[in-house]
């Protein structure tokens, strides 16, 4: 499995590497690893939902 960094992921789903990290600490992303200081999210792992948005609450 190969895995991406906060800020690599970032990128590809459009939202700050922060969000991402805060994500990751939540458990909203499935199968993160925390390897010292840093998150790996695999590369097949899904943008989860902004449940802060009103357009995206289904």
């Amino acid at each position: 499995m190969e895995y991406m960094t906060t800020t690599e992921i970032s990128s590809a789903w459009g939202i700050s590497a922060r969000r991402v990290a805060v994500l990751c600490k939540q458990n909203r992303i499935e199968g993160v690893i925390m390897k010292g200081k840093t998150w790996l999210i695999p590369s097949s792992a899904i943008k989860p939902d902004d449940y802060r948005r009103k357009d995206t609450v289904k």
